[in-house]
């Protein structure tokens, strides 16, 4: 097999799809050699043993089918964690951490109890125990493969207060939560975008809900206002154009203080809302 330097490798990065084929080959590359990314610049002659270019081109051949980087490399970013990801979980994705941000912004240090509905990856729960050590963060899927994936996430990153729970949305919890969140499916099954970019290669179960999008949402919102505490806030992250139903669901079920705030793009992203307290 012929020799080939790093140099030489990554001059044949614009092949590659999507926005960053320059970045996608230097994260490949860096993981075919077992390697932080500024090796690659600081060893640019290094030639690459056989076991190397052949795993390199495996990775880059999975890339060139259109498969998601963050699976290829089984690892993603979120809240400036690496999260390890498997074929059941959902890539995380930048506008989430506004609901991230939500919670941090009402909730201090002081102890509580909260709730991840769908955790997949365990990208939310995770993201608010290591900003809030005294919490305790329970993180719920049905899928037992992601809470695997939750659950080794949280061991490798040393967070022991988040328990990973198999269950189907609030059914068979125990117990009130001051805070609950969650980035449930919300996607019409018709959505023609299902079909292009990374969301052909994610699991659709955790994408897509009938009625339109909602019927997760409506599951979890009436379910969530009689699992929390009163005063506690249940945060919910929903597609663009789902705003004015959220709303209505999260008012039909008693909540009040309910309104929607915008992701970094400016689209609606995240509808919030408080059970009321109990009267004196």
């Amino acid at each position: 097999m012929q020799a080939l330097s790093i140099r030489e490798l990554l001059a044949g990065h614009r092949a590659l799809p999507g926005d960053s084929p320059r970045l996608d080959a230097e994260l490949l590359l860096a993981h075919a050699l077992g390697k932080p990314r500024v090796y690659l610049r600081a060893w640019p002659e290094y030639q690459l043993t056989d076991t190397q270019l052949v795993r390199f081109r495996q990775l880059l051949q999975r890339r060139m089918r259109g498969e998601p980087i963050a699976y290829v490399l089984g690892i993603r970013e979120f809240w400036s964690l690496d999260l390890k990801l498997n074929a059941f979980t959902l890539i995380p994705r930048a506008e989430t951490e506004t609901l991230v941000e939500t919670a941090l912004a009402h909730f201090d240090e002081t102890a509580i109890r909260a709730l991840d509905l769908g955790t997949g990856s365990g990208a939310i729960a995770l993201a608010l125990a290591s900003e809030r050590p005294a919490w305790r963060v329970e993180a719920v899927d049905i899928v037992p493969q992601c809470i695997f994936a939750a659950s080794a996430n949280a061991d490798r990153l040393g967070l022991t207060n988040v328990h990973g729970i198999v269950g189907d949305w609030c059914h068979s919890l125990a117990g009130n939560y001051r805070l609950i969140v969650s980035n449930p499916p919300y996607i019409d099954p018709g959505d023609r975008h299902l079909e292009q970019g990374d969301l052909r290669f994610e699991p659709r179960a955790a994408l897509v809900a009938a009625e339109h999008g909602m019927g997760a949402i409506k599951q979890i919102v009436p379910q969530a206002a009689a699992r929390l505490e009163p005063g506690g806030w249940l945060m919910m992250e929903h597609g663009y154009d789902q705003r004015r139903a959220c709303g209505d669901l999260f008012s039909r079920a008693g909540f009040i203080d309910v309104k929607c705030l915008p992701d970094l793009a400016g689209n609606d992203r995240v509808t919030i809302g408080r059970r009321p307290a109990e009267p004196s």
